[in-house]
């Protein structure tokens, strides 16, 4: 499952939180080349190999205060969370493995059966 856009305020951002066993915020504009290029591989990757992980995408430009809260700075900003604790924070040259990786070792400690 996957959210675009749609989250303007910390008040949805903790209403994401409270929704979803996991959340993956990715924050970026659509002025950022690297940004656009690198959003629908994450988003594949987490669509695809961790379905208990929602996808938020969220525009900087749109949410300031949101920026500010969690304390992104730069874009590409990738935030993990899980049962509402972030865990994974990755920004600006973000390495696809690296970062699939790291998802992968969270993942399996939150979600093992």
């Amino acid at each position: 499952m996957s959210s675009q856009g749609s989250i303007r305020s910390v008040t949805e951002v903790a209403k994401a939180l409270e929704k979803h066993p996991a959340v993956l915020f990715y924050f970026s504009t659509l002025s950022c080349a690297v940004g656009e290029a690198l959003e629908p591989k994450v988003r594949e990757m987490i669509e695809r190999q961790y379905p208990k992980i929602e996808f938020i995408w969220i525009d900087m430009n749109a949410a300031p205060e949101v920026l500010g809260t969690y304390q992104v700075f730069v874009e590409p900003t990738i935030l993990l969370f899980v049962h509402e604790k972030e865990y994974l924070r990755r920004s600006r040259n973000i390495h696809l493995a690296e970062l699939q990786g790291a998802i992968q070792r969270i993942y399996d400690l939150a979600f093992s059966d």
